[in-house]
């Protein structure tokens, strides 16, 4: 199995652009996957940097309904109008993001997705767990085991004209299976990754052999010390997994640095343009 970054939000491979978002292309048998497409058009340009021939794309998995996952969508449609884009019926909600009081303009910004998306013919509008074909699946978090962690709590959505706390439902998350080995693969994990390794535990039996997925812990100002605790007691909970993960995007720089100081070589960053092979 290939897996290639298309975009992410460090600088990595030479050439590749880099920008606050998440696309990963995938090669898994005769299959030619993405999950996610960045926030704009310049996933496709890296993608023809990178080789990637977005037109032979059987299959778009887009992990949420925010714009930083969703941006390359419809660029994408107008190279390749076959492949189906699998999406929860809820991404296609209004979501915000709460940028506090200190804030230029409105504090609320909206963080959904282009609505034209929905008008795609290719557009798969699905709701809940869902098999696409032999070892590659959707599956959603049920309930969570685990309190949210405190970087999703300014994350919302409207319902009934208001604006409460996202319950993330619009979240889902590819699970890879090949050769008797699985690859459990997210975009921000804003349900929480541990979670979501609890709910794929229950529903799979057993810890995926690698984790691919950005952990949403990233903060534009400087961590209490509270804070540090929390993502210091998710990398050693995650430590005891016999998995390796794979980060990026959402986690945030320093974020994982504290969390590579639990976690070593089970914790690996991913850039721009990288690749990884399973």
């Amino acid at each position: 199995m290939r897996i290639v970054n298309l975009i992410e939000n460090t600088e990595g491979k030479a050439g590749c652009i880099y920008a606050h978002g998440l696309s990963f292309y995938i090669e898994k048998g005769d299959r030619k996957i993405l999950m996610d497409l960045g926030p704009s058009e310049d996933t496709l340009k890296n993608a023809g940097s990178l080789g990637v021939d977005l037109g032979t794309v059987d299959t778009v998995i887009l992990s949420h309904g925010h714009y930083d996952h969703s941006g390359g969508i419809i660029p994408f449609s107008k190279v390749n109008d076959h492949a189906e884009i699998y999406m929860q019926d809820l991404a296609l909600g209004d979501y915000y993001a709460d940028d506090g009081e200190s804030a230029e303009g409105d504090r609320y910004r909206y963080i959904g997705i282009d609505k034209s998306i929905a008008e795609l013919s290719q557009v798969m509008k699905i709701s809940g767990d869902f098999v696409i074909g032999d070892g590659i699946e959707l599956f959603t978090i049920k309930s969570r085991t685990h309190e949210l962690p405190f970087t999703n709590k300014r994350l919302l959505m409207k319902t009934g004209g208001e604006l409460v706390r996202d319950d993330f439902r619009h979240e889902h998350f590819l699970v890879l299976t090949e050769g008797g080995k699985s690859v459990l693969m997210g975009g921000c994990a804003h349900n929480g990754i541990l979670s979501i390794m609890d709910a794929y535990i229950e529903k799979y039996g057993k810890a995926p052999g690698a984790v691919i997925s950005g952990f949403h812990l990233m903060k534009k100002t400087p961590y209490r010390e509270d804070q540090v605790k929390e993502i210091e007691d998710i990398a050693r909970k995650l430590s005891d997994y016999p998995t390796v993960f794979y980060t990026c995007h959402c986690t945030g720089v320093e974020a994982f640095d504290i969390m590579k100081a639990v976690m070593g070589d089970k914790l690996i960053y991913v850039h721009s343009g990288d690749e990884i092979i399973l």
